[in-house]
């Protein structure tokens, strides 16, 4: 076990928790479902940092009244496919499954299904929509803007969000190919953490307070787009998308006038905008003919030469390997991790988490 991690939690234990603490601070069961399938998702794939880590700040963000733990959903069908869910400040996780099976009605009917979603707020990890919607046998994209930590090209200081683009699609008789991608050089997560173990970060992905590239993590101010110093257009190109179809399809706040999500704040909802599309894979050609030929693109995809010691893999597969894992092994708590939990449990009077 690495000296950072102190224990493993299996995934029915760190569902349960989860679960009890949100309904502990007062949500309704539909939000507590919500969150923790969204989390319990993120975590076995390995991406902790929009999983189990985020639980404490939602517990702050719910006490300070940021966010609407019992909240009236409603949703506006505008056109045949397509149509707005006003969040009413609840949680964005809630809104995008919300949002997704929407859009996925849509598609039954007319192929293809958007929904916009305005008066939301953190949703965690976006390629939990979309690969709902894979599950369900449809093509899924999610996106949302976030509060602003990354520098336009050539710009100075932070203007855009990470604003995450997820797409997933169904593979026959195998887990969903799944892309999930921030359109900055790296998460934010990434340069906290490098803080706390001081350690020198890679070149070209953050600047300083004067826009100046640094690879010292306490003088990181902002983050590069994807892309770096030199391509960096394209990265900040790709944010402004998801910015347009977030936000301004549903008149909410651009994220570099949005709260910051860790800022003193905790009581003013924040107004994220998030954008989900689902295509049916049959309304194009017919579903064999779709189903046969992502499974020869992937095998094609997988059998190319690798760099020596390397290995190709579609976007997708280092979750699936990690989920499987981390099922069977448990999903790993540092020590942070595991003292926050046990705060958490004390805090709220609920029996800790059972570890393995």
């Amino acid at each position: 076990m690495s000296e950072h991690i102190a224990a493993c939690i299996a995934v029915g234990e760190l569902e349960d928790f989860i679960h009890r603490v949100l309904l502990r601070c007062g949500t309704d069961e539909a939000s507590a479902d919500a969150v923790t399938r969204a989390l319990v998702t993120a975590s076995r794939m390995g991406t902790d940092s929009h999983g189990l880590r985020l639980l404490p700040h939602y517990v702050q963000a719910l006490k300070g009244g940021r966010i609407n733990g019992r909240p009236t959903l409603a949703f506006t069908q505008r056109l045949a496919a397509t149509g707005y869910l006003d969040a009413d400040d609840g949680f964005g996780h809630l809104a995008g499954y919300r949002a997704i099976e929407h859009a996925i009605d849509m598609a039954e009917t007319a192929g293809i299904g958007a929904v916009a979603v305005g008066n939301s707020s953190h949703f965690g990890a976006a390629g939990c929509y979309a690969l709902a919607a894979a599950r369900r046998g449809y093509i899924g994209l999610s996106l949302c803007n976030a509060d602003a930590l990354v520098s336009l090209h050539q710009g100075q200081t932070p203007f855009h969000g990470t604003n995450p683009i997820a797409f997933a699609a169904p593979v026959p008789d195998s887990p969903p190919y799944l892309l999930d991608m921030a359109t900055s050089s790296i998460p934010w997560n990434r340069v906290k953490q490098y803080r706390a173990i001081d350690r020198t970060l890679p070149p070209n992905v953050v600047v300083d307070a004067h826009g100046e590239l640094t690879t010292d993590p306490q003088q990181a101010a902002s983050l590069l787009p994807l892309g770096g110093a030199d391509f960096g257009f394209k990265g900040a190109g790709l944010a402004g998308m998801v910015e347009v179809l977030s936000a301004t399809l549903t008149g909410m706040i651009h994220g570099f006038r949005m709260l910051p999500m860790t800022g003193e704040d905790m009581s003013t909802p924040r107004g994220v905008g998030h954008f989900f599309l689902v295509m049916h894979p049959g309304a194009f050609s017919d579903r064999e003919t779709y189903e046969r030929s992502m499974q020869v693109y992937l095998e094609d995809l997988r059998a190319q030469p690798a760099l020596e010691g390397r290995q190709v893999l579609a976007p997708g597969d280092r979750e699936w390997r990690c989920q499987a894992r981390r099922d069977a092994e448990g999903i790993p708590l540092d020590t942070a991790n595991l003292a926050a939990y046990r705060q958490l449990a004390e805090t709220l009077e609920l029996a800790p988490p059972m570890l393995v």
